[in-house]
């Protein structure tokens, strides 16, 4: 895996999409439109790594894997 998973989905309760990164500990964002959050959450990615570089503070590599890419064995 090259780069964090992000999710999408609508949210009825704020009428929109949210886009998060599940790597990413409250790394989230909202658009009106699927692209629009997944433009959104970019910038927060960005964000959130140059905040965690700043403070020193680790930076997880990309884990999480849905279960539907998940593989059983």
């Amino acid at each position: 895996m090259t780069d964090y998973h992000i999710n999408i989905f609508y949210s009825e309760e704020d009428g929109g999409y949210i886009a998060d990164i599940p790597d990413l500990d409250s790394c989230s964002a909202f658009g009106a439109t699927p692209e629009e959050a997944l433009a959104e959450v970019s910038r927060a990615k960005a964000a959130w790594l140059e905040a965690a570089r700043q403070a020193g503070r680790p930076i997880p590599p990309p884990r999480y894997r849905p279960a539907i890419y998940q593989t059983t064995r």
